[in-house]
């Protein structure tokens, strides 16, 4: 393993991954690889874990001094006092009614706290926090220029026989720089809406770990017999499969944790106050989420995947799976707006599952019925959807008030 020592560097990573050498990489857009030329197979090795995925594009930032984890409990949703080291636990940043605006993974080494975050949080996630620092005992500072991470779906620290990790993991005050995702339990103080008995994220074994972007190049020059490789669309499609909600993805301007049961891994209901707490609070304890996250396994006869933030309608009790085409003349086009699907909500996710096919997450209106058949917009077709329930209409509401009479009313 290696130290974490050493000052943090502004540099900027590369724009395009070292492992852009390896055999049918295709770039994703944001320099890591999509895939190498064959992401149902990789999407295999990934989940049976015998490969990792390249995720140098993300980004990560230290939180350092003796108050840091005291003054992010007081922030963020998640209670962090106490945190022990190498303990991973993950957290969210709320604006004032409750609205998700940042998200980071954590992992404490006794001194630094490294959260790691989406590449576009680093700028405006870590400016919001060294302005709140005040006359506190915390610094913060960007390590995306000389830290990467590397996600894997199995422990990269070495074998248990004691070899040395092919993968140089970083360490800090002898701490592994591992982040274990929380997402396979519902954590202490959390919630979960989800059905607890039949949950995928009970096999989900993803973490991430550092390495220093000095070793990438060595990393990515191993023979794939030794290091095998995924692109990330083997990992979304397996976190869409976990129900794992994602920053980047399944949040818009409105979104709050309950939607996506993020309450499950990144919210403690019974800690002190932070900004946002009265809405999580209120809606847990006597209101419902306005919208619920689903799991849509998705008609794949026509050779469609949909997009990203493509609509979710409810399926026309016609059979037609052709979208009317409004006219011109006369009231064709009121006729044609009218007959249109009803529109419930958007995909977030969407991704081609090795076994289950294609699949995605999205987000519908609290009322959609459950049993619903729902289909999603692509282009000029509507694609069948079957929802699996993640977040149910009844979540919320857990403290069971009783409604109070209206004045004047009469008993019966």
């Amino acid at each position: 393993m290696t130290d974490a020592g050493g000052p943090p560097t502004d540099a900027a990573p590369p724009a395009v991954s070292p492992f852009s050498v390896r055999d049918g990489f295709v770039d994703d857009g944001s320099g890591v690889a999509a895939h190498y030329g064959n992401p149902l197979g990789e999407q295999r090795r990934l989940a049976r874990g015998a490969a990792v995925v390249d995720l140098s594009d993300r980004g990560v930032l230290t939180v350092t001094g003796p108050d840091r984890l005291s003054w992010l409990n007081s922030l963020t949703s998640q209670a962090l006092v106490g945190l022990a080291p190498g303990v991973s636990t993950e957290t969210l940043l709320l604006d004032a009614n409750g609205r998700l605006e940042h998200a980071a993974r954590v992992v404490d080494d006794g001194e630094t706290a490294w959260l790691l975050v989406e590449r576009s949080e680093v700028g405006p996630l870590g400016s919001w926090l060294d302005r709140m620092r005040f006359m506190l005992r915390v610094e913060v500072a960007d390590r995306t220029g000389d830290v990467a991470t590397i996600g894997s779906m199995h422990d990269l620290t070495g074998g248990a026989d004691g070899t040395d990790p092919l993968v140089p993991v970083m360490t800090s005050i002898d701490t592994a720089l591992v982040w274990v995702d929380p997402w396979h339990e519902v954590t202490v103080g959390g919630h979960s809406y989800a059905d607890p008995d039949h949950h995928p994220g009970h096999d989900w074994t993803y973490r991430e770990t550092l390495v220093r972007r000095s070793d990438l190049d060595a990393l990515a020059a191993l023979p794939a017999d030794r290091l095998a490789v995924a692109g990330t669309l083997a990992l979304e499609a397996l976190r869409i499969e976990a129900w794992r909600p994602r920053l980047a993805t399944e949040v818009d301007e409105r979104t709050i944790p309950h939607e996506l049961d993020w309450m499950r891994s990144a919210v403690h209901l019974a800690k002190g106050c932070y900004r946002g707490q009265e809405t999580v609070a209120k809606v847990h304890n006597i209101g419902h989420p306005p919208r619920r996250l689903v799991m849509l396994h998705l008609d794949g006869s026509d050779g469609v995947l949909p997009e990203r933030g493509a609509e979710v309608v409810l399926a026309p009790s016609a059979t037609a799976d052709v979208l009317p085409q409004a006219e011109t003349a006369g009231g064709a086009a009121e006729a044609a707006e009218a007959a249109a699907p009803k529109s419930v909500g958007h995909v977030t996710s969407v991704a081609l599952h090795h076994e289950l096919g294609p699949i995605a997450l999205a987000l519908v209106k609290r009322g959609t019925d459950e049993a619903a058949p729902l289909a999603v917009v692509a282009d000029d077709l509507l694609v069948a959807a079957a929802q699996e329930i993640v977040v149910p209409a009844s979540a919320g509401a857990a403290a069971g008030v009783p409604r109070l009479p209206r004045l004047g009313a009469v008993r019966r």
